[in-house]
């Protein structure tokens, strides 16, 4: 029972790339790769192409070194590194929405080593905190569209912009719903089971992985893991889908509630508010969402949001990760840092990298939660 609720989205995550070139096959339609999560996916969605999130697979490699600077985060020379392998040889075109350096870098050579049908470079404004950001994001979608509509000779027209915001909007609203079960005192799904569950779908159909989320919804409410929950923690930093991170912490007494990273809540935490102008609804959506830390500035909007998802969720404490050499999130650390401590939270940080074994991280972790477990008046 408790495996077999979670078991789609597990299997849309572990073959993500059969399931692009079985939606080819069954659809004939193209399949667009996007590198950040400020890409507009409903105006993909709505031109009948599938978005598709580019990520690593957590391997030790070599093949970036002849193509991208060796201290750029793993994860972007991962990226790159599925790419010159061939493992997204079903993608039909490749787009990023402007991000950080390394991820911007890993786009590029992308274009410039691995030949597309169609590439586009949107620029997503880094200065969102101010109200020229709207129209400007606005213009650059406008831009866009027509650039999909010249690829794939569809128009796209305001009812195709509904469905597709419609479809995105339900996808975030069931996300959300099943995030309330993690409040409960005894979660009902793990953090394993919540990441596997967000990333598959950046990599599904929407309308696929609603009717996956409706299933799941009417039988969680039954659901009792034979786990104890342990000590309640969030992990935020970094992007992490590191399959064998989130399994051995929470083989440790403990249990992931929430998170604030793009693989989890940051990804469908706020909807689109229909308006008569779609395109400029959009464009609100991604300068209004729970920001990346390469656009939060000059004030630091993320530390009453995840002070409140502390709160919400009842965290008891915090692992902050953070991938190797990643800039935004290494300037923006120490703030949350102070501010979680500041409000009670212990706080524990990480740097990732692929090719530090599990172990290491397990030895730390291990000394991190057995603080929870000593007498309050030794501190």
């Amino acid at each position: 029972m408790e495996q077999r609720l979670f078991e789609k989205f597990h299997e849309w995550y572990e073959n993500r790339h059969q399931y692009a070139k079985e939606w080819k096959e069954r659809t004939g339609g193209k399949v667009l790769g996007y590198f950040c999560t400020y890409a507009p996916e409903e105006i993909i969605y709505a031109a009948g192409v599938l978005p598709v999130r580019i990520l690593g697979s957590h391997e030790a490699q070599s093949f970036t070194e002849p193509h991208i600077f060796a201290m750029f985060c793993p994860l972007c020379r991962d990226c790159l590194a599925q790419g010159l392998q061939g493992r997204y040889d079903y993608l039909n075109g490749i787009m990023i929405a402007q991000c950080c350096l390394h991820m911007r870098q890993a786009f590029t050579s992308w274009q410039k080593h691995i030949p597309q049908e169609y590439s586009y470079y949107l620029y997503m404004p880094h200065g969102i905190q101010t109200p020229r950001a709207y129209p400007y994001l606005r213009g650059e979608l406008e831009d866009f569209k027509k650039s999909l509509e010249e690829w794939t000779g569809k128009k796209i027209t305001n009812q195709d912009l509904d469905h597709a915001i419609a479809v995105y909007n339900e996808n975030r609203r069931l996300m959300k719903q099943v995030y309330d079960f993690r409040k409960a005192k005894n979660p009902k799904l793990t953090g394993l089971e919540a990441m596997e569950m967000v990333v598959s779908s950046q990599m599904t159909d929407k309308e696929e992985h609603n009717q996956a989320l409706k299933k799941l919804l009417k039988e969680l409410p039954g659901r009792k893991l034979s786990r104890k929950t342990g000590t309640r923690l969030m992990v935020l930093g970094s992007e992490d889908d590191d399959v064998e991170f989130l399994k051995m912490v929470e083989s440790l007494d403990a249990t992931f509630v929430i998170e604030d990273h793009c693989t989890g809540s940051r990804y469908f935490w706020n909807e689109v508010i229909p308006q008569e102008d779609r395109l400029g609804a959009i464009a609100a959506r991604y300068i209004d969402r729970p920001a990346c830390p390469s656009k939060d500035w000059p004030k630091r909007t993320r530390l009453p949001h995840i002070l409140k998802l502390a709160k919400d969720y009842n965290v008891e404490g915090t692992i902050l990760i953070q991938q190797k050499f990643c800039d935004p999130h290494e300037l923006d650390i120490p703030a949350i840092r102070s501010s979680l401590e500041t409000n009670g939270i212990p706080t524990y940080f990480l740097e990732f990298d692929v090719t530090v074994p599990v172990g290491q991280f397990k030895t730390r972790v291990e000394a991190f939660l057995e603080t929870f477990q000593l007498p309050t008046d030794l501190f």
